[in-house]
């Protein structure tokens, strides 16, 4: 299960959760920073990810679209990066359930 982490969230997270999500990577590490929502869209996709992101648009994306990727939106404002890292931790069943469920596109966190 590999996530890729969009540049709204910090690349320390790769390293905070290599133990639960490993060949996860950031945008920046896959030469996607500043890149459009519809790049990462079609990167995530093509390359087996789920995107988490806390950007409100890639729900759009999910809802006319579907997966592939799914998308896992961090809803938690303005935060540390150890307050996403528990967060993902913490929600880490839910998340292989989520990504796991061929009928699911979008899962909200926060």
């Amino acid at each position: 299960m590999k996530l890729l982490l969009d540049e709204n969230l910090s690349a320390r997270l790769v390293g905070l959760l290599s133990d639960l999500y490993p060949g996860s990577s950031h945008v920046t590490v896959e030469g996607l920073a500043g890149a459009s929502d519809e790049a990462l869209w079609v990167h995530a996709a093509r390359h087996g990810f789920a995107l988490v992101t806390k950007d409100e648009d890639f729900h759009r994306l999910s809802v006319l679209r579907g997966a592939p990727p799914k998308v896992i939106w961090v809803r938690l404002g303005n935060c540390a990066t150890a307050d996403v890292a528990r967060l993902l931790r913490f929600r880490a069943v839910q998340i292989v359930d989520f990504i796991e469920d061929a009928d699911a596109t979008f899962l909200a966190l926060g």
